[in-house]
């Protein structure tokens, strides 16, 4: 049996015991999907895909600390979405920004002219969720775009079910108000 078509209990077990092929085929089943998440919180391709790999060195060098509780997918994405949250706060700095690049910004704005009305509305609503403030922003993506529940979201900031409740509730509250 070739080993792409195993098992992710087969392969795990394989990259327990150092298996590098088992590695590298967990590695091309994810990757993707853990990019996108990465992606989604620090919001630029060099740094979600440095979070990416690091991540995945990072869950194989653990691997004895996984429990078979939760699938192994969202195991390693909330090791995603913690060094994700991490680096995101580390490189929280102002950037200048020339008056080219706005110019060119305006221009590109302009050129989209072809898209269809429902993504227009979305790229509006990811657009006004991009003006949220940090905190409002990472917990609408956790709960809407990644699908965690508010349990799950508790476990990933480490916040009360309560205080959870709250966030999503006002952070709602703020997107509706951009919207508008």
């Amino acid at each position: 049996m070739a080993l792409t078509s195993k098992n992710i209990e087969t392969l795990i077990v394989l990259c327990r015991k150092g298996n590098q092929l088992a590695q590298l085929e967990v590695y091309n089943r994810y990757q993707h999907a853990m990019y996108n998440t990465a992606f989604r919180i620090v919001k630029n391709s060099a740094e979600a895909e440095d979070i990416m790999q690091e991540s995945f060195i990072t869950a194989f060098t653990k691997l004895d600390s996984f429990k078979e509780k939760a699938s192994f997918g969202s195991w390693l994405k909330r090791i995603v979405i913690n060094r994700s949250i991490g680096e995101y706060h580390k490189s929280k700095r102002f950037v200048s920004v020339s008056d080219k690049e706005i110019e060119d910004e305006a221009i590109e704005d302009f050129s989209i002219s072809s898209e269809d009305i429902t993504n227009t509305k979305v790229n509006h609503v990811l657009e006004c969720m991009n003006d949220l403030h940090d905190n409002y922003r990472n917990i609408l993506n956790l709960h809407f775009i990644e699908g965690f529940d508010y349990e799950e979201i508790c476990e990933i900031l480490n916040i009360s079910y309560a205080n959870c409740r709250t966030l999503i509730s006002r952070a709602k509250e703020s997107l509706r108000t951009k919207l508008i």
